[in-house]
């Protein structure tokens, strides 16, 4: 019943806005309707962890509060991610936080999206080497189509 009166409600939003982006916005409330993960961006460099999840616990009670760090420097990317214990917690910190401004910056605060799954790479030896071509087993190495053949010829010439 919840789920029914969020999206009829969102509908008679979307309608009442006739906005350009009002499709992608209502689609996007629709998609992100279940999230309790909250994107929150345009953060401070100097925001953490703890400043992150008071910033956002009036909303409710917050389960993990992350921010985003380089992996070399570990330096802020400045941006992170707060997750609440639910969905009405997210739907309220997304609607009051979005473009106030924290540490003197705007935040951009919406729902997170799912992480799309990395490509899977070759990588190693598997993509070449052993087995696979050329290495040992392919072209001239220990195996399959090298030069030794196994009855005691080494291939080239007969007369030794």
């Amino acid at each position: 019943m919840a789920f029914c009166n969020r999206f009829g409600s969102l509908l008679r939003q979307s309608s009442a806005s006739k906005g350009q982006g009002s499709m992608g916005v209502l689609l996007n409330y629709i998609r992100c309707m279940s999230s309790t993960k909250v994107f929150v961006g345009g953060l401070s460099y100097g925001t953490d962890n703890q400043s992150l999840k008071e910033a956002f616990a009036s909303f409710g009670d917050v389960i993990e509060a992350r921010i985003i760090t380089d992996r070399d420097t570990g330096r802020s990317k400045g941006f992170g991610f707060v997750n609440f214990d639910s969905e009405e917690c997210a739907n309220s910190a997304v609607s009051a936080m979005n473009g106030q401004e924290i540490n003197g910056r705007n935040l951009r605060v919406s729902f997170a999206n799912d992480r799309a799954p990395a490509p899977r790479r070759g990588g190693g030896y598997r993509a070449r080497g052993y087995g696979d071509g050329d290495g040992y087993r392919g072209r001239g190495g220990y195996g399959d189509g090298g030069n030794y053949r196994g009855d005691g010829d080494y291939g080239g010439h007969d007369e030794y």
